[in-house]
């Protein structure tokens, strides 16, 4: 069983990855991992993810009380609203990387899913993106609606700010991520150039295959 101490440095470990990939810039963005007994280790607010230090990471109940460590992220309700809404997931990256948040500032016709399923595995790590509409930085009611979604989604995109995925843990809550970031990249790299997405029975039989 992973312990306490082993979440907090591997919090520092993602950081720094995430932060020497470029994912990540200055203090923005955010992880956090939930422990057994529901409390979450969360990314102290106004921190680099690039230069995190384990014994000052936040320590949250399920109610987002303080519980040790440095004030968490200002963004810490959109996490809880993740975790009570996914009782399966132990681990959220949110990041404001380059091409997610790009496609988060177009203008999209349909919000149910705004990246096409160009990859097997997007299809398979990410699934279907929902973008949520504007809210400024630290809104509580951007709360409601990533409950809402996460219902369905393991994976969303808040309009003009960028992605929050989840997972059952922090490593494939990051490998989600990053295909997400490579998908909004072959997304503008593709352009107005015709494309040949996944289509229906192709993106079932993936379904059928990987997912259980």
């Amino acid at each position: 069983m992973t312990t306490e101490k082993q979440l907090r440095q591997k919090l520092v470990q993602i950081g720094a990855l995430l932060y020497n990939r470029q994912l990540a810039h200055g203090s923005a963005g955010n992880l956090s991992v939930r422990l057994n007994d529901g409390s979450i280790l969360i990314t102290p607010t106004n921190s680099s993810l690039g230069s995190l230090q384990a014994e000052r990471i936040s320590k949250i109940g399920p109610d987002g009380h303080m519980i040790s460590g440095d004030p968490p992220s200002k963004e810490y309700f959109l996490h809880l609203s993740v975790y009570q809404e996914r009782p399966s997931a132990k681990a959220i990256v949110h990041l404001h990387s380059t091409y997610s948040v790009a496609v988060s500032c177009l203008c999209h016709e349909q919000t149910e899913d705004v990246l096409p399923p160009l990859t097997a595995y997007h299809v398979m790590r990410v699934g279907k993106l929902p973008l949520v509409r504007y809210f400024r930085p630290g809104d509580r009611a951007l709360a409601q609606e990533v409950r809402v979604l996460s219902k369905n989604h393991s994976a969303m995109l808040l309009a003009n700010h960028g992605p929050i995925v989840s997972a059952a843990s922090l490593e494939e809550a990051v490998y989600a991520y990053e295909e997400l970031e490579e998908t909004a990249k072959l997304y503008f790299i593709i352009g107005d150039r015709k494309a040949a997405p996944l289509q229906g029975e192709e993106i079932a039989e993936i379904n059928r295959v990987f997912k259980n």
